[in-house]
């Protein structure tokens, strides 16, 4: 599984951002390019508690325990799986902005590998080691721009 903190993983995201541009349209999905690259900032923000989100209920902490493989298995996204409510995003943002913003936080998580070390926790998905945040990173990222097919 390809991680944000492999040198060439991280490359391959970032050269993938690169390629789009503000008439790329999405093969699926309700976002466009622009809400696409801010979405992507959150997680990553997250990580770093730069962007919060509400702890989950009962009954999702329940289904959290099951779903929590799913971010750093190989196995890729569905199409149309839900988002927390705070990653939602609706708002017009500029494009060249956005894209700049999502590759210096890729780059950022990338360098700071030891931020993550030995384990820290996710506000939805608990203890996570460093491994997982890197993994889970990825696959976010991969997850959007097969979305917008780059």
């Amino acid at each position: 599984m390809n991680t944000i903190f492999d040198k060439d993983a991280c490359k391959e995201i970032l050269d993938r951002i690169e390629q789009l541009s503000i008439d790329t349209k999405a093969n699926w999905g309700k976002m466009n390019v622009t809400q696409m690259l801010v979405h992507c900032q959150k997680p990553i923000k997250l990580a770093f508690g730069e962007e919060s989100v509400n702890p989950p209920g009962f009954f999702m902490r329940l289904m959290i325990r099951f779903l929590k493989p799913t971010l750093y298995n190989d196995k890729p996204w569905k199409q149309g799986l839900p988002t927390a409510k705070e990653f939602i995003v609706e708002a017009d943002n500029d494009f060249k902005d956005a894209k700049e913003s999502l590759k210096q936080l890729v780059l950022r998580m990338h360098k700071n590998v030891d931020y993550f070390k030995p384990s820290k926790d996710h506000p939805i998905f608990g203890k996570m080691e460093y491994w997982m945040w890197g993994q889970s990173a990825y696959k976010h990222l991969d997850h959007h721009l097969r979305q917008f097919g780059v």
